[in-house]
């Protein structure tokens, strides 16, 4: 009985020795799956409020952002490129309090020569109200 308990401790440690550095791995390459499950629940869900429908959008998914962003909302982004304004990716995000869909004030703008632009400037499906990912870090 004691070579089984002995026996079953070390798998346990071996195992925990193992998961962690895995798991910290995993979150560094795919991001925090919580936040990737908030995110990928709610935005598509708020797009479809607004009167998006799947013909409207070119692409739409979930990114891990590699900089700090504002507070406020959770890390992961949710990236959308409409099929009428294929040249600028807009970011929306969801609050930490009450879980509200935000659209970013910064958007990707792919400009003539191929290189990407960051612009705050109001487009097409630019919001009313947007938030600074860049405040609050």
């Amino acid at each position: 009985m004691n070579r089984k308990v002995t026996f079953t401790i070390i798998v346990i440690t071996v195992l925990i020795i193992i998961s962690i550095p895995a798991g910290f791995l995993y979150v560094l390459n795919n991001g925090n799956p919580y936040t990737k499950l908030i995110t990928s629940h709610y935005v598509p869900s708020y797009l479809e409020e607004k009167g998006y429908t799947e013909k409207d959008i070119l692409d739409s998914h979930f990114v891990e952002p590699k900089h700090l962003i504002n507070q406020d909302v959770y890390h992961g982004h949710y990236m959308v490129i409409f099929k009428d304004e294929p040249t600028t990716t807009y970011y929306y995000g969801v609050t930490k309090r009450g879980k509200k869909v935000v659209q970013f004030c910064e958007k990707d703008v792919q400009l003539s020569d191929g290189t990407m632009n960051i612009s705050t400037e109001r487009t097409m499906h630019s919001e009313e109200e947007c938030l600074q990912s860049l405040e609050n870090r």
